[in-house]
């Protein structure tokens, strides 16, 4: 039997998917960023140099703030690869790919393979999904493992027991391993918002959902052994300023409901439309169209006669984790990535139900916006240029767009393959021309390289400076002290410091070797006098790499 060939619109949805997978990992050998992504690299190096997986330290100190999962698969790679900064990154891109996978199956299973492909390509030209996958914390785990419990769970309706179950069970206690509890939120509200809309009580009510808590149960285990080793079994640990603290309960509770309830040291606004304006940027190019879909299946499906022909599984996966994270107190532009995945198969269904041209006009302006905006970062921040290689692709791909028109596509479709193509440009320049060029003013990071360069074997020692990178990157030792070092016989190391401690030590007069002066800018604060080279200058602090003798 003749095997049928691909569509020619799936083969070059099938290539753009390519490209949008390169630019995924566009951001591989870009350093990592203060604070979060340095704290999680750095939690993970020690995990391996104490070949001690139970228990999770930074900077010397047990760290009870995050679950295990991430910094278990980074540390096993750092173990098979070598402690690097593309290592690191490895294992939250592989998971969005994973994630991205699953969109597809899900997205084909309650429509089409053409809204599968399309549903993977809005996911992977997402803004904010291109930017986790560079600056990685936990989302990027979290979008692999949500979408996958949410597919496997929809494939045990209408079943008996069976492998899709257990599948499922496990990626959400693989989610909950990850960043708590609060991460079945969407898993639980897609799963059963389709059978409550849907009026199926028999499989809402099913026994084998008491065994898939079970099941999740088990697969915890480890995470629930991992605190209460380090932890429960020590009340005499001091943490949070405190003693008799219980890793479990912080596990499965105060990280959760007191992040909620705005009742941890750090506290939140909680603006109930943070999030509904940080999509807005966040789902670029997408958003508008992400927001259009959602009012048309919510009106369409209102209709007596039109509930059940609708699929509810997206729309109350998203909304309700929106509507959780929107009543929060606490709340920061990466936590809807989990959602993604939801928003994209939902937005790339209603591309195909438009009738009106209002959104090829909308989505062709947006392709300008983006353009223009690459144009205007070179114009004012002018970072150094890439190799040619990456300058010719960035070249070749805004040729496509101009060209798309001669292409075999679908022509009511152009402006939604312009604007992804868009996206992909942009964030190509943003991970291989402004963020090498931006992470120049990182001094934490450069300091760490000077180091390991120019002055290998020497351990580096911090006052007051808070750089996690700088511990992730040094090669030979990292410690912290307090102002006595500067009293003591000078021992070997080289301390990294502000201009207030420099000030402090030329005060006293207190002899010390000057080995490079660093320019810093908290880099995720990017403000325009900064992106500004003209004004750049004043909007920058000195922070110094010194020898005490």
């Amino acid at each position: 039997m003749k095997q049928q060939s691909l569509p020619p619109e799936h083969k070059w949805l099938y290539f753009f998917i390519g490209l949008a997978v390169l630019a995924n990992f566009s951001g591989l050998f870009v350093p990592l960023m203060d604070p979060d992504a340095g704290v999680y690299a750095s939690v993970s190096k020690n995990m391996l140099l104490r070949n001690n997986y139970w228990e999770l330290y930074f900077q010397g100190n047990d760290w009870l703030d995050k679950p295990h999962f991430p910094f278990w698969l980074t540390a096993y790679f750092f173990k098979l690869f070598g402690v690097h900064t593309w290592v690191y990154k490895l294992p939250g891109i592989l998971l969005v790919l994973i994630g991205a996978h699953y969109t597809y199956l899900l997205a084909k299973q309650l429509y089409n393979q053409t809204i599968a492909l399309w549903a993977v390509f809005i996911l992977l030209t997402a803004e904010h999904i291109i930017i986790s996958n560079n600056d990685v914390r936990a989302e990027p785990f979290l979008t692999g493992l949500i979408i996958a419990s949410i597919y496997h769970f929809y494939n045990s309706l209408n079943r008996k027991i069976n492998w899709h179950l257990v599948a499922a069970s496990f990626f959400a206690a693989c989610a909950v391993m990850t960043k708590g509890p609060f991460t079945l939120l969407p898993v639980g509200g897609a799963i059963a918002g389709e059978l409550i809309i849907k009026r199926n009580w028999k499989q809402l009510f099913h026994w084998k959902w008491l065994i898939a808590l079970v099941l999740i149960g088990i697969f915890i285990t480890p995470e629930l052994y991992s605190l209460w080793y380090q932890f429960d079994s020590h009340p005499e640990k001091i943490v949070f300023g405190k003693a008799n603290v219980s890793g479990i309960r912080f596990f499965l509770w105060d990280s959760q409901f007191g992040r909620f309830l705005n009742k941890t040291p750090m506290k939140g606004k909680g603006d109930p439309f943070f999030f509904l304006h940080t999509l807005l940027w966040a789902f670029l190019p997408w958003s508008l169209l992400m927001y259009a879909s959602l009012v048309e299946i919510i009106k369409n499906g209102s209709k007596k006669l039109n509930y059940k022909n609708e699929e509810w599984l997206t729309v109350c996966g998203s909304l309700l984790t929106l509507l959780i994270f929107s009543l929060s107190k606490f709340q920061l532009s990466y936590y809807t990535n989990i959602i993604f995945p939801l928003f994209a198969i939902l937005t790339a269904q209603y591309i195909f139900k438009l009738r009106s041209g209002i959104f090829s006009i909308i989505q062709n302006v947006i392709t300008g916006i983006l353009l223009v905006g690459g144009v205007l970062l070179q114009i004012f921040y002018s970072p150094s240029a890439p190799p040619l290689i990456l300058q010719l692709i960035i070249i070749c791909l805004l040729m496509l767009i101009l060209i798309l028109p001669r292409l075999h596509l679908n022509k009511k479709l152009l402006a939604f393959y312009r604007v992804g193509l868009a996206s992909l440009v942009i964030n190509l320049y943003i991970n291989w021309f402004f963020y090498p060029d931006l992470l120049k003013y990182q001094s934490g990071s450069e300091a760490a390289f000077y180091i390991n360069k120019k002055h290998p074997n020497i351990p580096g020692v911090v006052m007051s400076v808070y750089s996690p990178v700088f511990e992730f990157y040094l090669r030979d030792g990292w410690s912290k002290s307090d102002t006595s070092i500067l009293y003591h016989q000078p021992e070997p190391g080289i301390l990294y410091i502000m201009q207030e401690e420099l000030d402090f030590i030329n005060q006293r007069g207190i002899h010390y070797e000057m080995i490079k002066e660093l320019d810093e800018f908290h880099v995720t604060m990017l403000s325009l006098k900064f992106i500004n080279k003209k004004t750049r200058s004043k909007e920058l602090k000195k922070h110094y790499l010194i020898k005490l003798l």
